[in-house]
């Protein structure tokens, strides 16, 4: 098992890549706290770790809320008694559009993109450190590597994300402690959906969510969407053992696209 005996937290775990690492983790060995906002979501994905034999703890709020987005990390380490990895997986789309945005549209991307996981990171590292090392994963996105015409803000968001890997693999590398990114590109997932069909994005004439999700596909250069496990598998490795010499990383996973 490629994580045995590790401890880790994955935020916005109830559903799509979230949901897939959760589970994929459990099933290497991890004990995995599955944070959610959707606290339903969150018990679903725990009864599915644990009834095939593995450890989950569901822990259910919003991470807005700096106290919770902390109370994370010390729920864990008071189950498992301590921490070896956090994959920061929360994020939200943001409006499409930059005329006639509304500001706390953009403060809640940053907050749900950047600020929550700032501040979940911030308690973490005492931790991490306890441990040795260990690994901080982010999501990020293509979105953080190259402008899309679609997502302004979201690429503020994002490009910020990896700017923050970047810093973090410097300063702590000498201390074992790994950061890096995944980058997805369209994967398959219920948030896709949410970002073809959000109220500024225009949706063309005669498409739906679906159709957008399969034409967005279709311009890859593998000729579709991620799977979320597929991310999830990208997510193991950079978390793993295997990548122990990896850090600083802004990964895409995103069938060439970014090539």
């Amino acid at each position: 098992m490629r994580l045995h005996g590790k401890i880790g937290i994955v935020t916005a775990a109830a559903s799509g890549m979230g949901r897939a690492g959760a589970l994929r983790f459990a099933r290497e060995g991890a004990a995995v706290a599955v944070v959610d906002r959707d606290a339903a979501g969150a018990q679903a994905v725990v009864a599915e770790i644990t009834g095939a034999g593995g450890r989950a703890i569901a822990l259910a709020g919003d991470l807005r809320d700096d106290a919770f987005a902390r109370e994370i990390v010390a729920r864990t380490v008071r189950e498992w008694g301590g921490l070896d990895f956090v994959w920061n997986h929360v994020g939200h789309p943001g409006p499409a559009a930059i005329e006639g945005l509304d500001l706390a549209d953009f403060e809640l991307a940053m907050d749900l993109n950047v600020r929550t996981v700032l501040v979940t990171t911030i308690a973490a590292l005492p931790e991490l450190r306890a441990r040795g090392g260990g690994a901080l994963l982010f999501t990020a996105s293509t979105s953080g590597l190259t402008g899309s015409q679609f997502s302004p803000v979201y690429n503020v968001a994002k490009f910020g994300i990896v700017g923050l890997v970047h810093g973090l693999a410097k300063r702590y590398a000498r201390e074992g402690l790994r950061v890096n990114a995944v980058c997805p590109g369209p994967t398959d997932t219920p948030m896709l959906r949410v970002f073809v069909a959000r109220p500024d994005s225009q949706l063309p004439l005669g498409e739906t969510p679906e159709s957008l999700v399969k034409k967005r596909g279709g311009q890859i250069p593998m000729g579709r969407p991620a799977q979320a496990e597929e991310v999830a598998n990208a997510a193991l490795f950079l978390i793993s053992d295997e990548a122990s010499y990896i850090t600083g990383v802004a990964l895409p996973v995103d069938g060439g696209a970014t090539a």
